[in-house]
């Protein structure tokens, strides 16, 4: 379970407000998930515990899956602030 560590606060970083930033987001969370699949090589208990957890945070539209962004979910109402998305 030491490699739980290193995989629970992935699904805590936020996404961007910007929603120009989601793809990019969404493709570096990806890669370094692979990444640290490949070089860490965690327990496969570990693994699984990560997966489900990204499951159902995404199925459940949360708001913080990194995958896609839910067509019925609205932004906060700070995304809609031109002092903060224009920045």
């Amino acid at each position: 379970m030491y490699c739980l560590q290193w995989l629970l606060p992935v699904l805590l970083i936020p996404k961007p407000l910007n929603p120009a930033l989601w793809f990019n987001h969404s493709m570096f969370m990806g890669f370094y998930l692979l990444s640290f699949l490949l070089e860490r090589k965690p327990c496969t208990i570990c693994a699984l515990v990560f997966l489900a957890a990204l499951f159902f945070i995404c199925y459940s539209c949360w708001g913080n899956c990194f995958l896609y962004h839910c067509h019925d979910s609205t932004l906060p109402d700070c995304a809609h602030d031109p002092s903060i998305v224009g920045t």
